[in-house]
């Protein structure tokens, strides 16, 4: 039953924000003529063929792996009280950086694909250890500085590839750095749908889907079940009483940007890896942002995360049919804003719930007569039986009147006689 209510909790919050925004959501697209009805049906329309119908999910899967990504960087941050606004900043700056290095060497395919995934989560973690040090070492709100440093990395991010990276020639409509050989490609993972008897899609399902779910069991497993996760926690509820019991604040502050950067730096990894293999100037841009709003949907959870993720997806998926159908693409735009207004909301709502639950459930239940225990109930008894203490049974008030009033009587008897 606990664990029933447990699990009601936890759905409580994301499920009632995805209900709310619906409602919300159709009540504008109600009040711009918009039948309401009618968009959500071409939302969940995949298509009338398999392989249209293949093809939608492959879509899907391909923005949710940056989105959980996202937002498992988020997450990490958050769970010590933290707000890593930085994401788009560090992904975007790790992604060109892994880039250029990865178009500059030649290695094996394992080596050369580690490689770029290695220098992307280095760039990124050294980005938001700049946040951390701000933060420890001169009381800078990491909201700010985070924010500072987005701009600041997308600035350099420019730079680099309109100067040093540069890998496309003079007058191209899209500028972008070399591109990396293909044993820095990450294969799809195209041959399950055949192994599965479904139709092949003209989409490539990205190989990194398989490394985004090995990351998501490692940080949850990180979280909850180390020592590392319970000083992260304990420090973000109470860094006074976390140094108190040992645990160093501004080191786990510096540990947890640092753990949270190195993750952000995965996010560019599935596009760059497994479709553009270089950084141009219409990079995927904003799953940072998209990934906060991930996070709080899915209650900072690695599981809640991916089902957040996969909502986003399908949503931003739903952009190219709603416009093949005349309506306005605003109307994902409504649906994700209201979730992140929602979420909010549904989420200090089941904080509370939660904590009236708590305290029902820790309530003391008054002490059964009889049973042996102390408390108010056995004092009762005790007074009310009396000479049940000559038996040496129970304790509490009734014991001491037991063995008080009725053993000085038989005293004043004794020495009478």
């Amino acid at each position: 039953m606990n664990v029933l209510r447990r699990v009601g909790l936890a759905l409580f919050a994301p499920v009632l924000a995805v209900v709310v925004a619906v409602v919300i959501s159709s009540a504008v697209m109600a009040a711009l003529q918009v039948d309401p009805l009618r968009v959500f049906q071409v939302m969940v329309d995949f298509g009338d063929t398999p392989s249209q119908q293949v093809t939608a999910l492959v879509v899907i899967l391909n923005r949710a792996v940056p989105l959980f990504l996202a937002g498992l960087a988020v997450a990490i941050a958050f769970r010590m009280g933290l707000f890593n606004i930085g994401v788009e900043g560090q992904y975007r700056l790790a992604t060109i950086l892994a880039a250029g290095v990865g178009a500059a060497v030649a290695l094996p395919g394992p080596l050369h694909v580690l490689l770029i995934v290695v220098v992307a989560m280095a760039v990124a973690a050294i980005w938001a250890g700049i946040v951390a040090v701000l933060k420890v070492t001169r009381g800078v709100s990491e909201v700010i500085s985070s924010i500072m440093l987005n701009v600041i990395a997308l600035g350099i991010a420019s730079f680099l590839l309109t100067g040093p990276l540069r890998g496309s020639p003079e007058g191209a409509s899209i500028i972008a750095t070399a591109e990396i050989p293909e044993s820095g490609w990450m294969p799809s993972l195209n041959g399950i749908f055949g192994a599965l008897g479904l139709a092949n899609p003209p989409r490539q399902l990205y190989g990194f889907l398989p490394v985004a779910v090995v990351v998501g069991v490692l940080i949850a497993v990180l979280l909850n079940r180390t020592r590392f996760g319970f000083d992260l926690r304990a420090a973000g509820l109470s860094p006074s009483a976390a140094s108190a019991s040992g645990v160093d604040s501004r080191a786990m502050v510096v540990k947890t940007m640092l753990l949270s950067g190195a993750v952000a730096g995965l996010v560019g990894m599935p596009d760059l890896l497994g479709s553009t293999h270089a950084y141009t100037t219409d990079f995927t841009s904003g799953l940072g942002f998209l990934g906060i709003a991930v996070a709080l949907l899915g209650r900072n959870k690695p599981i809640g995360i991916a089902l957040g993720a996969l909502l986003f997806a399908f949503l931003d998926r739903s952009l190219v049919p709603l416009q093949i159908q005349d309506f306005p693409a605003s109307v994902v735009t409504i649906i994700q804003g209201t979730i992140v207004l929602a979420v909010v909301v549904a989420n200090e709502v089941a904080r509370r719930v939660a904590r009236r639950s708590a305290e029902r459930g820790s309530a003391v239940p008054a002490a059964v007569a009889g049973d042996g225990s102390t408390g108010p109930g056995q004092a009762a008894s005790g007074a009310a039986s009396g000479g049940a203490a000559d038996g040496g049974e129970g304790t509490g008030a009734g014991v001491s009147r037991g063995t008080g009033a009725g053993q000085r009587t038989d005293e004043r008897q004794e020495t009478g006689a």
